[in-house]
């Protein structure tokens, strides 16, 4: 017998499989691209500034600055405060998912909208409306004489509220899909209802739980403008060293070695996220039909009203308060604050501050067209789970999220300033750098949506001679037109709030709305005070209503990875 004839025959790579993977590599290439140059390369360029003096690495300068006292201390501060703020976020939220996931109540999708609506403020505008409650002339200080600004508990309630809707969504979207008949079946077998949750569904919820934590300590960790605000001079995160170190001081040694430091902290977090992820996707019994009722007896009812009362008062107070100190002028209840908007005397800007929310409706309609349409095509080629190259194309989509948003914006008007990329005075910049915080949340709303299409449909398309673009516009298009339009919404939402990298970039004579609202709360006096009360009312509604509208055309299909 012929031995050739008796080896297995090695399989081929199919003409389809191959014309997949070039399809997917061509979606990659205008993502890869976007990142490059305008996140990689100037971070890099930040990077190197600091570090490579006179031709010559100063590999050394990196256990000289992490050798100073107050630069540990500041690491431990941004590790400690985040770890609280995830403990406590955390405890108040997990009550709330369980509620999202399995009552049904009327006013539940309002409801949910404005638990949502924190998460997509700027960070300005959380710190403005803790200000309105706990700070000087605020809520507590009128009616107790308590003051919290300035502390660290005014930092860790910011977080909570700013990262409820993180677990609330994360988790809550899980438990709404977990059979309840497992659960049944343990008390049926004489369980107690402690020690059937206990043992089936806590550990199903366990990479939901532990996804949302890791997503809430990765926001808490790079905390910018919330402890700006709130914190004051005594407590520092990295991200407000890196600001400090950069804007006040110039030194870019001490910057760039805190922006590795950051950026290694978040690479890791992003590592052990995609490995709760996959472990998420993997081994649950999910149920497609509804599984939320109407609450029966007591208990449930009481549940209920704790969640009711915890969203009143940790999100509706703030916001409520920030509105009615918008109003409360100088002659008593009325639209002081917002008349002065249009006027350039307070000398904090160079144009009136009204003209930031036409500014901040321009830049955020720009930066989610591009974010859009970078993280579209990174979904699409995220489509089909496959291989390490895949993997780490996720993870390059996700580190805008956590790298120094200060230092990109930096690392903007120090590279974006030559031939054929001189864009240092052009309007683009802001844009730019606000899409990078807007293609995550595009990639992570759309994914779940494009991986539930059928993907027989997309073969057997290929089949009849259709082109991947034609079978994406025939096939996945229809399917996920809801998700594009909810992608574009926060897009939108983020976009408007954008703070760290737009503080830089931004000109004087068009500031963005948060930048406008920092620099006013920057400034002694109750007429700029007013003012930043204003503006941040403004941003919130407009934050608002966007929610509103995304949950108006949102499904159970459409709830994305956040």
């Amino acid at each position: 017998m012929d031995l050739a004839r008796t080896e297995v025959a090695k399989p081929r790579p199919r003409a389809g499989s191959r014309r997949g993977s070039a399809a997917r590599l061509g979606l990659m290439a205008v993502p890869v691209a976007f990142f490059a140059l305008f996140f990689a390369y100037p971070v890099t360029a930040i990077v190197a500034r600091g570090l490579h003096i006179d031709g010559v690495w100063q590999f050394g300068r990196i256990t000289d600055v992490l050798g100073q006292s107050d630069i540990r201390h500041v690491l431990w501060f941004t590790t400690w405060q985040a770890l609280a703020s995830t403990a406590l976020t955390l405890l108040v939220a997990l009550p709330g998912a369980y509620v999202f996931a399995r009552f049904e109540f009327p006013g539940k999708r309002v409801l949910r909208a404005v638990v949502t609506v924190p998460f997509v403020l700027p960070t300005v505008v959380v710190g403005t409306a803790f200000l309105a409650l706990i700070g000087r002339g605020g809520l507590f200080d009128e009616l107790w004489g308590v003051r919290l600004d300035t502390t660290v508990w005014a930092i860790l309630l910011a977080h909570v509220f700013f990262n409820y809707a993180v677990v609330v969504r994360t988790v809550g979207g899980l438990w709404s899909q977990l059979d309840p008949r497992q659960e049944e079946a343990a008390r049926m077998l004489g369980a107690s209802r402690w020690a059937a949750w206990r043992t089936v569904t806590l550990p199903a919820l366990a990479p939901a739980v532990a996804a949302a934590a890791l997503m809430v300590f990765l926001f808490t960790f790079t905390s910018f403008g919330v402890v700006q605000i709130l914190g004051g001079p005594a407590y520092s995160t990295l991200e407000v060293e890196i600001y400090r170190q950069t804007a006040q001081l110039l030194d870019l040694p001490t910057a760039a070695v805190l922006t590795l430091v950051q950026f290694a902290a978040v690479g890791l977090l992003l590592a052990i996220h995609a490995w709760t992820v996959r472990r998420r996707e993997s081994a649950l019994k999910l149920v497609d039909a509804a599984v939320a009722r109407r609450p029966r007896g007591a208990g449930q009812w009481a549940l209920l009203g704790f969640v009711m009362a915890t969203v009143a008062l940790l999100i509706l107070l703030p916001l409520g308060v920030l509105v009615q100190r918008s109003f409360d002028g100088p002659d008593g209840f009325g639209f002081a604050y917002y008349e002065e908007l249009t006027s350039a005397d307070g000398g904090a800007f160079l144009v009136p501050p009204i003209e930031a929310i036409g500014n901040s409706l321009q830049y955020a309609v720009v930066a989610t067209a591009i974010a859009v349409l970078i993280g579209g095509l990174a979904a699409a080629a995220l489509t089909r789970r496959a291989g390490r190259l895949v993997r780490g194309f996720d993870a390059l989509l996700m580190l805008p999220l956590g790298v120094s948003a200060v230092t990109v914006g930096f690392g903007f008007l120090i590279t974006l300033d030559k031939p054929p990329l001189d864009l240092r005075s052009s309007w683009i910049l802001v844009p730019l750098a606000q899409a990078l915080v807007g293609v995550p949340f595009v990639v992570r709303t759309m994914l779940p949506v494009l991986r539930a299409v059928d993907g027989r449909l997309r073969e057997a398309a290929a089949v009849l001679g259709a082109s991947p673009l034609r079978a994406w516009r025939e096939i996945d298009l229809p399917m996920v037109w809801r998700a594009l339009l909810i992608a574009a919404g926060f897009a939108f939402a983020v976009s408007l709030g954008e703070f760290g990298a737009t503080v830089f970039i931004a000109r004087p004579d068009n500031p963005t709305l948060p930048v406008a609202v920092a620099r006013l709360l920057g400034r002694a006096g109750d007429l700029n005070y007013g003012q930043a009360m204003a503006l941040s009312t403004i941003l919130m509604v407009v934050c608002a209503v966007s929610l509103l509208l995304l949950e108006r055309v949102r499904t159970d299909r459409t709830t994305g990875e956040f």
